[in-house]
């Protein structure tokens, strides 16, 4: 390390260089963190608050935007339910509509169709839990859409209308758009045409004909045998993080950002490994002395890996925080989110990747021939 540390105070213009681009890609890496985590929030942050286990789509729905296609009767409910292992097997209708608030705002809305008893009721961080026709739970970013307790929307075309009766705990919204949980009848209502002009009523429900929902959520013991389940009540099921990419968009954006961080990754390693290249070739005649002193090229080998730790262990960790400042400042209206995890993980990979490119660049240190300082090369 003596070595290590003296070239890094003899050299702090070049060291300085490199230590900003690589506070440079940090800040990168956290920003494409923030916004991976912000848009799997608001693409599925719904989805991820559910206590469920799987989703069960009628067998044979394309993969893509599930949710809307898929169709399952209450035959395939009770089959579900009836499943030894299952604790629980709830029908969830969803679909997304246009809605106009009182005062002429127009929102969009994700409906999500349930039962008021079931084990997918939300919890609300505002207001009254669902609990009649009526009534309708949003998720609370709605609240910047101009939202609030007692708000009265009408859905386009069909005109029916909901009163927001409470607010979710936390962003609840799927395919970037906010949630709207309702009971399912309702749900029923308005996906079968019949639902009319004002706010539904019980008679209106008792003379629907219309026991359909989208899918099955199902909470399940560990180890339970999907498959046989499957069989018996010919649905196709869906483990709740898989489920994710039947929201719009959602796989196409993940992939696209892991895709550009992949390429980041790559750009650290060989932007230190160039760096490293550099340095060693120019102090090949210092190594050179230390080599005919008696150092091994162990002791340089580590002493490189030293200064290369040292290197980009600070300036990462300038980055992260120049980066975790910038996300702080990010409008409300981006979706952006700062985790923790995403943000560790990210900053450990740089790291370590750009280690193993100053790691490949210096290994050239163990083929430093001693006689060099003594002029044997002329």
């Amino acid at each position: 390390m003596f070595l290590a540390i003296r070239e890094l105070r003899f050299a702090r213009g070049r060291f300085g260089l490199m230590g900003a681009v690589i506070s440079l890609i940090a800040v990168l890496m956290v920003m494409l963190s923030g916004l991976s985590s912000g848009l799997v929030n608001d693409g599925v942050s719904g989805l991820k608050s559910l206590p469920v286990t799987a989703f069960a789509f009628d067998e044979g729905t394309k993969t893509d935007n599930a949710f809307s296609r898929s169709v399952v009767d209450a035959g395939q409910v009770e089959t579900w339910q009836s499943q030894p292992g299952v604790i629980h097997a709830e029908p969830v209708g969803a679909g997304m509509t246009n809605a106009t608030t009182e005062d002429g705002t127009q929102i969009d809305l994700s409906l999500f169709g349930i039962q008021p008893d079931s084990f997918l009721l939300p919890d609300v961080s505002d207001g009254e839990t669902l609990a009649g026709l009526t009534g309708i739970v949003v998720s609370e970013t709605a609240k910047a859409e101009g939202l609030k307790l007692g708000t009265v929307i009408t859905l386009d075309r069909v005109d029916t209308e909901r009163e927001v009766v409470g607010f979710t705990e936390g962003q609840a919204t799927f395919g970037h758009v906010d949630m709207a949980y309702l009971h399912l009848d309702t749900w029923r209502l308005i996906a079968s045409g019949a639902a009319q002009a004002g706010f539904p009523t019980q008679e209106q429900v008792d003379a629907l004909d219309f026991n359909v929902a989208s899918v099955i959520a199902i909470q399940a013991e560990d180890g339970f045998d999907f498959s046989s389940a499957d069989l018996a009540a010919t649905t196709t099921t869906v483990a709740l993080q898989e489920s994710f990419n039947s929201s719009p968009g959602y796989e196409a954006e993940t992939l696209t950002l892991s895709m550009i961080q992949v390429f980041l990754y790559a750009i650290c390693a060989l932007v230190v490994g160039a760096f490293f290249t550099v340095w060693t070739i120019q102090r090949q005649h210092e190594l050179a002395v230390l080599r005919a002193l008696g150092a091994p090229g162990r002791y340089l080998l580590r002493d490189s890996l030293t200064q290369a730790s040292i290197l980009l262990v600070t300036f990462t960790a300038v980055g992260v925080g120049a980066g975790v400042a910038f996300g702080a400042a990010m409008p409300a209206g981006m979706p952006f989110a700062l985790e923790v995890t995403p943000i560790l993980t990210s900053s450990l990979l740089t790291i370590a990747l750009g280690l193993v490119g100053a790691a490949v660049a210096i290994l050239r240190i163990t083929r430093i021939d001693p006689l060099t300082a003594l002029g044997g090369q002329r």
